[in-house]
């Protein structure tokens, strides 16, 4: 028990990172040796998006994060239901649905 304990890798969570980033649009690249995810944060009319942040991995580390995901997809699903993707039917099979342009929100 006590080499179990020396042997498990401590993650640090720091303060500026806890509060996580909002992002609304991943546009992934890869080559031969690494992918590369950029986090997108796309606010409705406004003509320029900014990234939010980019994550460069290993082909193998990518195809963990695509395990992951789809194992935690399937999980939350099970608790709330099948998540819709409406713009898949409206857009003939995109991906992704930039908010609307005409939104009229009040600060």
């Amino acid at each position: 028990m006590e080499n179990e304990n020396k042997n498990q890798l401590q993650i640090e969570l720091k303060e500026e990172v806890a509060q996580g980033t909002y992002a609304n649009l991943a546009i992934i690249t890869h080559s031969s040796s690494e992918f590369i995810l950029d986090f997108v944060r796309v606010m409705p009319g406004l003509p320029k998006a900014g990234v939010q942040s980019r994550i460069v991995m290993t082909p193998e580390h990518a195809k963990r994060l695509m395990f992951a995901l789809q194992d935690n997809v399937t999980k939350y699903e099970q608790n709330f239901g099948q998540i819709r993707m409406p713009e898949q039917q409206a857009q003939g099979g995109k991906t992704f649905a930039p908010p609307l342009s005409d939104f009229k929100g009040e600060a």
